[in-house]
């Protein structure tokens, strides 16, 4: 299941910056890193976290390494996020109906 890694990639503020920034356009391993105030090597296991989460895409042009968004990685995450929002809606609503209910007798 994809979920629990999206959901743990997209819980760090550093790996969302990286996909904000990849909204724009591809872009190399060392543009991504250098508004960052870590190591390389720091935002390269952040970007490891994003591949394994489906969440980007790394091509390799000579000694370059360049990633891409991949936003088909964020749709099992919105899918269930819908769903809970879904059945939240729901229960508040029944919820409100029973107090509501209880208020009027």
């Amino acid at each position: 299941m994809m979920l629990n890694a999206t959901l743990a990639a997209l819980a760090d503020p550093t790996r969302r910056a990286i996909l904000a920034r990849l909204a724009d356009g591809e872009a190399r391993v060392t543009e991504l890193a250098q508004p960052f105030p870590i190591s390389l090597n720091s935002v390269s296991k952040h970007i490891r976290m994003l591949e394994h989460a489906a969440l980007v895409r790394r091509r390799i042009e000579g000694r370059e390494h360049i990633l891409s968004l991949e936003p088909h990685g964020l749709d099992e995450a919105a899918q269930w996020i819908e769903g809970q929002r879904a059945l939240w809606t729901w229960r508040l609503a029944e919820l409100d109906k029973i107090l509501k209910g209880q208020s009027d007798g």
